[in-house]
């Protein structure tokens, strides 16, 4: 039977295991719900904490009696990572996964089913086979059963940006275990994935908790794609030298070409996608982990649940396919709360390659529907001439107020009315198909209405148009920006099986009728001037968590972190899980010395302090 002895006070296991001394944002109604035996749903950005949110629960029921909690997560690199912090923390905690050999996985389970292991990280594919659910059966009749946590939940939605099949088994778990309590968190969700979540998962009685997904940190920079991988460069050298960072590419080519671009340009860079060998990915991830100022250009196979604080920006060479991918990706970057940036290049391919996927993918039309609404909510961030993150958080259903950091903050753009240039653009297009029968791509409606004689377009006698050099006094770069609007908006369709020609729709005859107006930022239509280099600060500082240290702390800071480098390598750990950087600044600033000088440090608990104390005492006796 179940303990009836009451969990342990949480505020005590946050400062005893984890060495906080408050609970941050909504944590503590969170674990206070969860803890009292509760379903809960959490919606919270990345860096907000959401581990400790089930993390404390299961050690507080645990310590009342209550068994195992199993956490559901579908990346081994997370589970490994997680389970060594638990340990560094005290925390009797285990993984079942493919690194582990039969013996290994055997032991994991005598012990998982003595109820000895408080947190048990296995992925949905395991959890929902007969072999472990038999197991879960033995726990349950025994009470040792205490709390499932189902991490990245947005993985359940069809509609989600990271959909897998797999997490819709864990239905089984509500149907199954229905006495057991639930916590399904996310850091990305709009409502409509929310709502599929809660159908999925079972959750219609759970207690939803939805934190703000403003990131303040993060710098949001969008510029138009010229040549995407010098504006990358010159991005890196200016604002992020030396840094940590990811770079998103769309294939895989682009990917090892982008890599190698930044290698020969002296940048730390490593590849990742799934063409690699896992041998080879794994190598590249844990590197990126455990190392100092590794860039990672990457496909979208990179990512979810990467704990490093220290990445200092995100950068986009392709659209992504939604803002929940964007954010989710973006919020990356600055997990330790200083300066970060979220930058993106984006044009009209971006635009033109995104609605071809998503028309010739295999879905049914509903579905198709919903991912070009999300398609153009993105589109629409991208040509925002506002603030950017007053539009961002507004996806997500949050009312905010201009940011003052954004690109567009920063510096406002210029806007100007292209209504005009649509029409001739639209009327170009209708003419071409009226004369020759035929529909032609972007390049060549452009070279007519700017009255270019190219070879084309004597061989098609498009010369002879009304519209040929009707829109002479507009240039290339602002006829594409029209162009990517009207298709965003669906004023204008591409043909991707026919060599991605123009076509006019629907909603072409509201704007040639002048009843649509196109608005566009200026800066489409030249070239946005250098900006001055942005002052060296504490973003591209060693370490932004030591920026305020004096030259004896700066040093004491620098010994304990080569001390703690050792550490790490020796634990198989990325250096973090030891000591947050925040936490060596803390200890650098205080130069302790003694174990009690130690005592309230934020990020030093109990089994740290006993593990690590004399350690840290050593080290800042040099000094």
């Amino acid at each position: 039977m179940p303990s009836t002895a009451s969990p342990a006070e949480p505020q005590q296991i946050l400062q005893e295991v984890f060495g906080y001394t408050a609970f941050r944002g909504p944590q503590a109604p969170i674990v206070d719900h969860v803890t009292a035996g509760g379903d809960a749903l959490v919606l919270m950005p990345t860096g907000g904490g959401k581990s400790l949110c089930y993390q404390i629960p299961a050690i507080a029921r645990q310590r009342a009696g209550r068994g195992v909690t199993v956490v559901v997560s579908p990346l081994i690199a997370l589970m490994h990572d997680q389970v060594g912090a638990l340990h560094e923390a005290g925390v009797d905690a285990a993984f079942l996964n493919s690194t582990l050999d039969w013996e290994q996985t055997q032991d994991v389970e005598r012990r998982m089913l003595r109820g000895e292991i408080t947190l048990l990280y296995a992925a949905p594919e395991r959890v929902t086979t007969p072999r472990f659910l038999s197991q879960l059966d033995s726990l349950q009749e025994r009470g040792k059963l205490s709390l499932f946590a189902i991490d990245e939940a947005h993985c359940v939605s069809q509609w989600g940006h990271d959909f897998r099949p797999e997490y819709r088994a864990l239905t089984v778990l509500h149907e199954r275990y229905a006495g057991v309590p639930r916590i399904a968190l996310t850091a990305t969700a709009d409502a409509l994935t929310r709502a599929d979540i809660v159908e999925r998962l079972q959750l219609e009685e759970a207690r939803q908790f939805v934190s703000s997904f403003d990131r303040p940190n993060i710098r949001y920079t969008i510029v138009e794609k010229k040549d995407a991988t010098t504006q990358l460069l010159r991005f890196i050298e200016r604002e992020h030298e030396g840094d940590a960072g990811v770079v998103y590419c769309q294939s895989r080519k682009r990917v090892e070409d982008v890599a190698q671009t930044l290698r020969d340009a002296g940048a730390n860079a490593l590849p990742y996608h799934a063409g690699l060998d896992a041998a080879v990915r794994q190598k590249h991830q844990d590197r990126f982990l455990r190392e100092e100022g590794i860039v990672m250009v990457a496909t979208i196979a990179f990512g979810m649940g990467i704990d490093k604080p220290d990445v200092r920006f995100v950068a986009h060479l392709d659209m992504p396919k939604n803002i929940e991918g964007y954010y989710q990706e973006t919020g990356r970057a600055g997990r330790d709360g200083a300066a970060a940036d979220a930058w993106m290049a984006y044009g009209l391919q971006d635009v033109v390659n995104q609605r071809r996927m998503i028309d010739e993918s295999p879905a049914g039309e509903e579905f198709k529907q919903v991912m070009r609404g999300k398609l153009d909510a993105l589109l629409s961030l991208a040509e925002a001439s506002d603030c950017r993150r007053v539009r961002l958080l507004g996806y997500f259903g949050e009312k905010s107020t201009p940011c003052g950091n954004c690109d567009n903050c920063v510096s406002p753009p210029q806007v100007w009315d292209g209504t005009e240039a649509a029409r001739k653009l639209l009327s170009t297009i209708y003419r071409v198909q009226q004369q020759s029968g035929i529909s032609f791509g972007a390049g060549h409606i452009m070279d007519i209405l700017r009255g270019k004689t190219t070879e084309k377009v004597t061989q098609f006698g498009h010369g002879s148009l009304s519209t040929f050099g009707i829109g002479s006094e507009f240039s290339e770069a602002q006829l594409r920006g029209v162009l990517r609007q009207l298709i965003a908006t669906g004023a204008l369709a591409v043909d991707a099986q026919a060599y991605n020609t123009l076509q006019l729709t629907e909603g072409s005859r509201a704007v040639l009728k002048g009843e649509t107006q196109v608005l566009l930022r200026e800066s489409v239509s030249s070239p946005a001037e250098r900006k001055p280099r942005r002052e060296k600060t504490a973003r591209s500082a060693p370490s932004p968590a030591a920026a305020t240290l004096d030259a004896t702390g700066q040093a004491r800071f620098a010994a304990l972190k080569a001390w703690r480098a050792e550490v790490a390598r020796e634990h198989n750990l990325p250096a973090y899980v030891i000591f947050h950087d925040a936490t060596l600044a803390s200890i650098a600033e205080r130069a302790p010395a003694t174990l009690e000088d130690l005592q309230g440090i934020s990020g030093i608990g109990a089994k740290k302090l006993e593990a690590y104390g004399s350690d840290v005492l050593r080290v800042c006796a040099a000094f």
